[in-house]
């Protein structure tokens, strides 16, 4: 048996990030560009675009800086905000996780059993 933790915000009902858009956002700074983000986890451009927008909006403030395609071509960046989101994300998902493992060990034995 396995647990998996995940941290998801919402605001209202709506989620507004969660462990998909940091995974866009980590490959946005791997690959300066979101349609290669995107494209490296089998997601459309347009939908992409679409959960950024919407993050954004309920966020109040950019994720990105992009620039549009030309003699030197295009890419993203992740906005100074956008960097800081993320680092808090995935600090509060390590301490989550360490924690979860923690609890998961007390209540079910740590033995031969994987915590993701």
């Amino acid at each position: 048996m396995i647990f998996k933790m995940t941290v998801r915000f919402y605001a209202a009902d709506n989620k507004v990030f969660g462990p998909g858009i940091a995974q866009l956002l980590h490959r946005v700074r791997e690959y300066h560009s979101l349609r290669a983000a995107a494209q490296s986890m089998n997601m459309a451009y347009s939908k992409a675009w679409t959960v950024l927008r919407t993050a954004e909006e309920q966020l109040g403030f950019k994720l990105l800086h992009s620039s549009t395609g030309g003699k030197g071509g295009g890419g993203a960046v992740l906005t100074p905000e956008g960097e800081d989101l993320l680092e808090r994300y995935d600090e509060l998902c390590r301490r989550m996780q360490a924690y979860g493992a923690q609890q998961y060990a007390e209540l079910f034995g740590s033995g031969s059993d994987t915590a993701e």
